[in-house]
């Protein structure tokens, strides 16, 4: 039986595709950290998962369809960003926010400020020509 950081550790390997163990060879990306690099690495923020794991009830969590949108439109999420973004909705939710637009540079996501959760993600060619609804506030990081 995994213990739950066994269970995160595949559940990373589901998502990136790569052996989290380090026993492969795996590319080694010189624009920054892979998505799955920082998941492993990164101690503040949750690892996003379809089945739940959660490190912590104040981290940054991702909802299902965030990863799929995360994965599928290719956008990087470095250990910075995930940062900038705890501390975009800490200062939201100081502000009384309750559905946040967290804008950084070359994506966006939209964020359920209560439940610390990223409801969607979207990249620079995504955001031409959309409406955000349903948002009270926009945090730019």
């Amino acid at each position: 039986m995994l213990t739950n950081q066994g269970l995160q550790f595949e559940r990373i390997k589901s998502i990136t595709g790569s052996n989290t163990s380090g026993t492969q060879n795996q590319k080694v990306d010189t624009n920054g950290p892979s998505f799955g690099d920082v998941l492993k690495g990164t101690q503040t923020s949750n690892i996003p998962s379809k089945d739940g794991l959660q490190k912590a009830a104040t981290a940054l969590k991702f909802s299902n369809h965030a990863i799929d949108r995360i994965r599928s439109r290719g956008i990087q999420l470095g250990a910075e960003k995930l940062e900038k973004m705890e501390q975009a909705i800490d200062k939201a939710a100081q502000k009384g926010a309750k559905e946040t637009l967290v804008m950084s540079g070359d994506s966006a996501f939209i964020v359920s400020v209560k439940n610390r959760t990223v409801i969607t993600a979207v990249d620079t060619n995504s955001m031409k020509e959309n409406v955000f609804t349903n948002i009270d506030s926009t945090v730019l990081i």
